[in-house]
């Protein structure tokens, strides 16, 4: 304790505490002492808290930009003590913490959960950037004036992968991700909270992994019986432990979607949309939308049903079956407008909407051609812009719009086609017609036209004069 004389009236003097330790966490006072005849009185004039800060280890993690990233900083000795997590770069100024413990809390671009029972601080970041790398505390309040820490050093890759799955209800999908060699696999679903939780192993009918190559090993997910339940967003990535900590790197993004069962009718008739749902989400609003429904330009066709209501605008009526876990949208007087893939909706903290159907209006206009033998033929069809084109040769439609196929795998040199996007419009070209060319085809996309085509046989008369039948 050393002091020094810098003017008349006061002087500076400086404590020196050494080697310290949590010991010394606490408050301090300083101030002046003064003796009297019959009595001493010390006036504190300086308050000083000292915090003592431990760092207890330092590790490196990383994670993929676009993807997600869950850091478990582990605390067991101190399970109810508040944790958080911060950025070096910031002066920690910004400290990120819970509020609340045992409940996933929403903090700006990070969710965070302040598990009591473990003792751990669940970070997630929910989609990862590039500003995001750095260097960060997550640590844990052990008192008002002592803290511990783990030093991370965050490192953000290049970006994640995206995938999008289709099946229909009550297929088998496969889902294969790549993790590196040496990692534990980790799976996981996206919850309505943007919380990725792991899937147990009784979800999911096989995992399975095997080895390609030194850097890296695939594995499958192979989930069986789809159901509604199983609409929704998957991550998949590999699970590192440290000392202190474990972190998830989110690597690969499924988005599974469900196909409900394809609708065919013909232009002025009605169509029942017909939505299943998980009977956990009865008390939600539903809606359907048609068309682009995961982007800012989506077309919801009406109000929200909630609860065995009725909700009826103009040519759409949608219900709600809470008995039956089913809601139903209704269009009536159909027109090529109505055509086009809808989606269902069901709305919690955010749309969820992963349950989708194809609605085909064949119209009732028909295209009648008459061609003869070795002649050549243009047909035009409707498509929009993201429609599988459709042309086969069946006597009913239903035949046909299932398993419909782009002009590309047809294998006969005779047929070609050229795409006018900007029209809404393909063409359909047939060179050198022949008799067997003759029957029903049905063109488009959503928008079916039936054509009737009729190839007539050349022949040479009696007289050699030329002749058609």
């Amino acid at each position: 304790m050393n002091g020094s004389s810098e003017r008349n009236e006061e002087r500076v003097f400086t404590v020196i505490i050494s080697n310290v330790s949590v010991r010394d966490a606490g408050v301090y006072w300083c101030g002046a002492e003064t003796r009297d005849t019959n009595l001493t009185f010390i006036s504190l004039t300086t308050k000083i808290q000292l915090i003592v800060i431990t760092k207890v280890g330092v590790s490196r993690v990383s994670g993929y930009s676009g993807g997600g990233l869950m850091i478990k900083c582990e605390h067991p000795q101190y399970k109810t003590k508040p944790k958080y997590i911060c950025k070096e770069s910031d002066g920690c100024s910004e400290r990120k913490n819970p509020g609340v413990q045992d409940e996933w809390m929403e903090n700006g671009d990070v969710s965070l959960y302040d598990d009591t029972r473990a003792g751990v601080l669940m970070v997630f970041f929910r989609e990862l950037k590039a500003a995001d790398a750095g260097t960060y505390r997550c640590g844990v309040n052990v008192s008002h004036y002592t803290e511990r820490f783990t030093e991370l050093q965050l490192n953000v890759k290049h970006n994640a992968t995206f995938v999008t799955k289709s099946a229909h209800l009550g297929e088998e999908i496969n889902i294969t991700c790549q993790i590196p060699e040496e990692h534990e696999v980790h799976f996981c679903k996206v919850d309505d909270n943007h919380i990725c939780q792991n899937i147990s192993s009784s979800k999911v009918t096989q995992m399975n992994g095997s080895s390609e190559r030194n850097e890296e090993r695939v594995f499958t997910v192979i989930i069986s019986n789809v159901s509604v339940r199983d609409a929704g967003v998957y991550w998949c990535g590999a699970e590192t432990r440290d000392t202190n900590l474990t972190f998830i790197s989110l690597t690969t993004k499924i988005q599974l979607n469900i196909i409900v069962a394809l609708l065919v009718r013909h232009e002025g008739e009605s169509a029942e949309i017909i939505c299943p749902y998980d009977s956990i989400n009865k008390s939600k609003s539903k809606s359907l939308c048609k068309g682009k429904c995961s982007t800012r330009d989506r077309n919801t066709l009406n109000e929200t049903v909630r609860e065995e209501k009725e909700t009826k605008t103009d040519r759409l009526t949608l219900n709600d079956d809470v008995t039956a876990s089913v809601f139903t949208g209704t269009i009536t007087g159909l027109t090529a407008e109505d055509a086009g893939k809808y989606w269902c909706a069901v709305t919690l903290k955010r749309d969820f909407s992963y349950l989708y159907t194809h609605l085909i209006v064949i119209m009732n206009e028909e295209l009648n051609l008459t061609k003869y033998e070795g002649d050549d033929v243009s047909i035009q069809c409707k498509h929009q812009d993201e429609d599988q084109k459709r042309f086969c040769k069946a006597h009913e439609a239903s035949m046909c719009v299932k398993d419909g196929v782009s002009l590309e795998t047809i294998r006969d040199d005779r047929f070609s086609f050229s795409d006018e996007a900007s029209t809404g419009v393909f063409t359909v070209n047939i060179t050198d017609l022949r008799e067997e060319d003759s029957g029903i085809y049905w063109c488009g996309a959503h928008v079916i036209t039936k054509v009737n085509l009729e190839v007539k046989k050349m022949f040479l008369t009696e007289s050699s004069s030329l002749g058609f039948v």
